[in-house]
């Protein structure tokens, strides 16, 4: 597809190729086969900028290896609520860490040399303040004043820039009630003019359409904003018609024109597109290899939050006479993965190859050590050690914004039910951020955060029988209720359940 879309494209007047792009956020995950890394939330939990740019890298690889150019990713939103459906796409609720792991994801994608032909353009996203809207309401508004917003939503681009990054995406939501797609100052005069960003500025999906006033006046005012590349995936006829009469009219000037071609012209010629403007095939087969497989696998073990471990119950010894697995997330390649895998929304089940945190036990245990497993957390009696996956159900954008982050009922009736068998409980949960789990936590032995993994459980597996220690360490704080929420490291009144950068180990 992409080889035949290129060759038309070389095929004009001016021959100049494209640029395709894609959300490859967390590995390439919209091909079934590839390797598919945990989300940003569990990379900002391992610290660890150098594994970050790795993953980069490898996901860069496995990008070009099917013929795109450019990936929608990092995020660098600093998220402040957890009932924002985007909380997973962030590395942490700190601009620090945010611009830590950002930046060197930024590295990874890009390389030294972007036109080496082993890497992709990085796009970060979403200009500015997507993590800080009231509610944690998708795509609203960031009603904060600039210092704040400064201080908080800003750093993470200016290390971006630091780094190289080639193109930047602005966000749907609004900054005190404007559009940030119809915002001049922050695109053309703080970003563009004070950051000194010399890439491209692209548009959300249709985002311009959200502007107030008519289609016409959607298109004159993001350019002049200082938006570069429109992102237009239905009316793009209309929208080069639209266009085109505002420049004619003087609407436009010509000279922004000039300058938004200018700058996607930079980038496509440091990307190698005019030498090199074909897929690589020698490439494909890299995808999904067992080299990136276990880098995966580091990164699901480093993700890992020891959040509770009562009596030192973990590690577990590998010669138990019987371990019984329960939870509905147990055996769910999908929920492992969460949104933004292989569809947008993601789903339960089978969706793509990898190993599940059930599979990933059995393979672990020794071979006279016998596996059961209920979704229900029935049949637990007589075990030695009941682990219950609970959690999320895949989801993705304004689909995850919610008011009550409880674990539902069956995941509590599951986690129970072993309770109740009298054996001890490790609770893990898969989810893209943190749950209410009082006053239940009190009757669990195990609490362990998970995250969204993604296809390599083996890391979790890793963890809980003890061939790696747990590292991990709290990218945001964890809240006792919902009343609490918002709460953040620096708050005046901060009493969270665990505190942001808590993580226990084996040693502890």
């Amino acid at each position: 597809m992409y080889d035949a879309y290129q060759e038309q494209a070389l095929s004009t007047r001016l021959g100049i190729p494209l640029i395709y792009g894609a959300d490859a956020v967390h590995g390439h995950n919209n091909v079934k086969g590839a390797v598919i890394f945990p989300h940003n939330i569990g990379l900002g939990a391992t610290r660890n900028p150098e594994l970050a740019e790795e993953i980069g890298r490898i996901t860069a690889l496995e990008v070009v290896g099917t013929g795109v150019d450019w990936t929608f990713s990092p995020c660098l939103a600093v998220f402040r609520d957890e009932r924002w459906g985007r909380s997973y796409e962030s590395f942490g609720e700190t601009p620090e860490l945010v611009s830590l792991m950002g930046a060197a994801l930024v590295r990874g994608y890009q390389g030294a040399d972007l036109g080496s032909g082993e890497t992709i353009l990085a796009t970060v996203k979403h200009w500015v303040g997507d993590g800080g809207t009231t509610g944690g309401v998708d795509r609203s508004n960031t009603a904060v004043d600039e210092v704040t917003l400064r201080e908080i939503h800003v750093p993470p681009y200016v290390e971006a820039i630091r780094a190289g990054v080639g193109s930047i995406m602005v966000s749907q939501s609004s900054w005190n009630g404007v559009k940030m797609h119809a915002n001049a100052y922050l695109i053309d005069d703080v970003l563009k003019g004070e950051l000194g960003f010399e890439g491209f500025v692209v548009s959300d999906w249709e985002a311009i359409d959200q502007i107030p006033g008519d289609y016409a006046s959607d298109v004159r005012t993001a350019i002049d904003a200082g938006l570069d590349m429109i992102m237009v995936p239905y009316e793009y006829v209309t929208f080069i018609e639209t266009l085109r009469e505002a420049v004619e009219s003087g609407d436009v000037p010509l000279e922004r024109i000039d300058d938004a071609v200018g700058r996607i012209l930079r980038v496509k010629f440091r990307l190698g597109l005019f030498e090199n403007s074909y897929t690589d095939r020698s490439l494909t087969g890299l995808i999904g290899s067992a080299a990136h497989r276990d880098v995966a696998r580091q990164a699901v073990r480093e993700s890992l939050v020891l959040l509770k471990n009562e009596d030192d119950l973990l590690p577990l010894p590998k010669d138990l006479d019987r371990v019984h697995v329960a939870g509905r997330n147990a055996d769910d390649l999908g929920s492992q993965c969460g949104g933004w895998t292989i569809t947008w929304q993601g789903r339960n089940g089978n969706i793509t190859t990898g190993v599940t945190i059930l599979e990933a036990i059995e393979r672990a245990v020794s071979e006279r050590t016998r596996v059961t497993f209920s979704r229900n957390g029935s049949g637990a009696e007589g075990a030695d050690v009941g682990i219950v996956v609970v959690g999320e159900t895949p989801y993705a954008e304004w689909e995850g914004d919610s008011d009550d982050l409880s674990l539902i009922r069956a995941d509590l009736n599951a986690i129970n039910a072993v309770r109740e068998a009298g054996v001890p409980v490790v609770v893990i949960l898969v989810s893209g951020r943190p749950m209410i789990v009082e006053p239940e936590l009190a009757h669990w032995d195990v609490l362990i955060a998970a995250w969204l993994p993604g296809t390599e459980g083996q890391g979790v597996a890793d963890v809980l029988f003890g061939d790696y220690g747990p590292t991990g360490k709290l990218p945001c704080s964890w809240p006792r209720t919902m009343d609490q929420i918002p709460i953040n490291d620096g708050d005046a009144k901060y009493d969270p359940l665990f505190a942001y950068g808590f993580g226990l180990t084996y040693e502890d």
